[in-house]
């Protein structure tokens, strides 16, 4: 039986309800991390530069950036069940459905008052004295991209997990198996590790000239292909790994594009010229010899964080690269891919995304990961 004591901690523990004018408002009492300051500090200075007093964020990576990683959706990749508003002295505040409230305010959001609507009404609505976050995206963008410290610590400590829970699922993989199995086993080494694979593909020996192998029934074979991207703190990380029994490695020329599209992810850079000098190494490294192949047959990834890419690079990117930016580039042709999360800044790349269990390659003094071999 449940004690009258441990109600009463129970009750005292829950948000704050009071009444307002037309609303119910509810007070998060999750700390907030130690960065909110600076994101808060970038935010205004946007806001100033478009003489706006507020700004109502809608897009799951804003959310997330802004309140500590929080998790924005329900179903996974999902639109956000909330929206904030951020005005240019700091202050925040967020609109969230009734049936959504509490467990944002008790599991999920830090440091903010919860402005409580009906289920049924809008809570992604602007203001007259808001400007939608559609206005200022690419700004937007460039204020989440250079990573602060505790984010970086964040991401770090996900690509351990995320590479080793590749590695734990990999290892089970038999040519008989199908791609739906190993997918699973993905799946599952991921969330035993407190993270959401936002993304899983796998490609059998029959399907390695699928761009986006969503899995099937088709069996691996004896060579096969996982890609995942995971998601912690709001934060994503994507890589790829191949398996196989006897199989071919991946071309080897895969990994001097890779190499080259980090070089070319310098400061001050506009994205699309970076994508530019990817197409160029493709050539030069013998994987266009036609000239229309190569990343066109494929996104050839970007800048990553708070988004699986944010934003994909395109050939009219105007985004700018920025120092200490996150990013996934996955270089592919058919049979032959290789993706890592990376640090970029002063000129030294981090890699994220590695599990000193998996078998690598050297490529230009730093450690890829090679073909695990289940021979």
């Amino acid at each position: 039986m449940t004690s009258s004591a441990q109600i009463l901690v129970t009750l005292a523990s829950r948000p704050q309800r009071r009444i307002g004018a037309a609303i119910m408002i509810i007070d998060s009492h999750l700390p907030a991390s130690s960065d909110r300051g600076e994101k808060i500090f970038r935010l205004s200075t946007v806001l100033a530069r478009h003489n706006a007093e507020a700004v109502r964020l809608t897009s799951a990576a804003s959310l997330a950036w802004l309140l500590d990683g929080a998790r924005t959706a329900i179903p996974t990749g999902g639109p956000p069940v909330f929206s904030a508003r951020v005005d240019r002295d700091g202050t925040v505040v967020v609109r969230a459905p009734k049936n959504e409230a509490f467990r944002l305010a008790e599991e999920e959001l830090s440091a903010c008052r919860i402005d409580v609507v009906d289920w049924h009404a809008p809570f992604d609505e602007v203001a007259g004295d808001e400007i939608a976050e559609s206005r200022i995206d690419i700004e937007l963008r460039a204020a989440r991209a250079q990573l602060l410290p505790v984010e970086r610590d964040r991401y770090r400590t996900l690509g351990q997990d995320a590479a080793t829970a590749m590695t734990q699922a990999l290892l089970t993989a038999r040519p008989a198996h199908s791609e739906h199995a190993l997918a699973a086993a993905v799946a599952s080494a991921m969330y035993e590790r407190a993270i959401e694979p936002a993304v899983v593909l796998v490609a059998g020996e029959s399907r390695s000239g699928v761009q986006h192998p969503l899995p099937t029934a088709a069996p691996l074979g004896r060579r096969a292909m996982a890609v995942a991207t995971a998601r912690r703190h709001g934060l994503h990380l994507s890589l790829s790994r191949w398996v196989g029994v006897g199989g071919t490695a991946p071309d080897a020329a895969i990994y001097e594009v890779e190499a080259d599209a980090w070089e070319a992810s310098r400061p001050g850079r506009r994205l699309g010229d970076v994508l530019t000098d990817i197409g160029i190494s493709y050539a030069r490294n013998g994987m266009d010899p036609d000239g229309a192949s190569g990343w066109r047959l494929h996104h050839q990834g970007g800048p990553t964080g708070y988004a699986g890419r944010d934003p994909k690079a395109t050939p009219s990117s105007a985004d700018i690269v920025v120092n200490g930016g996150a990013f996934a580039w996955n270089p592919w042709v058919p049979g032959a891919k290789v993706e890592d999360t990376v640090v970029i800044d002063g000129g030294h790349v981090d890699i994220l995304s590695t599990d000193p269990a998996w078998p690598t390659i050297a490529v230009r003094g730093r450690h890829r990961p090679a073909m695990l071999d289940l021979s």
